[in-house]
């Protein structure tokens, strides 16, 4: 049995970096994903697609590895760095988005992810295990974020 858990986060920043050096660094995902905390392994499979494997979280008895891949599309003329979930891969799915704007003295950057993790655990664990497992991808993210902001010289 399984419990799903939904992940829809969004956030908007602003960094002192030039908008061609945002888009340089997140346009090349494995250079993009090395800012991003506790990722066991990144492997390439060809044609844009990229698997995630996260370290194990938990502990020896009960742990739980979230793996996934997502085929990603970088479009430098709109800004944008755009990931889909390829179904079949893993124990989730996770797709999202980045937006990323040139706002004269600073570049202005909007991030989406939306995706669900499915948790090898019993039902009755669902309200235990959901919010744990939400709150543990958001604090990932945001480590994520801060790593990039200090990527690109600090918040403008």
């Amino acid at each position: 049995m399984t419990v799903s858990v939904d992940i829809d986060l969004g956030y908007e920043f602003a960094v002192k970096a030039t908008k061609d050096e945002v888009f340089a660094v997140l346009a090349d995902v494995p250079v993009s994903v090395s800012h991003f905390p506790k990722v066991n392994k990144l492997v390439d499979q060809g044609g844009g697609v990229y698997r995630w494997e996260m370290e194990k979280v938990g502990t020896t008895q009960v742990n739980i590895q979230t793996i996934y891949a997502s085929k990603y599309v970088a479009d430098k003329a709109k800004g944008t760095v755009v990931w889909t979930p390829v179904p079949g891969v893993g124990n989730a799915l996770v797709g999202g988005s980045w937006k990323i704007a040139d706002k004269k003295k600073a570049t202005s950057l909007q991030l989406k992810i939306k995706g669900t993790v499915e948790v090898p655990l019993p039902g009755l664990m669902k309200m235990v295990v959901v919010p744990v497992v939400a709150g543990e991808f958001e604090k990932l993210v945001e480590k994520y974020i801060d790593n990039l902001i200090e990527r690109f010289g600090g918040e403008a």
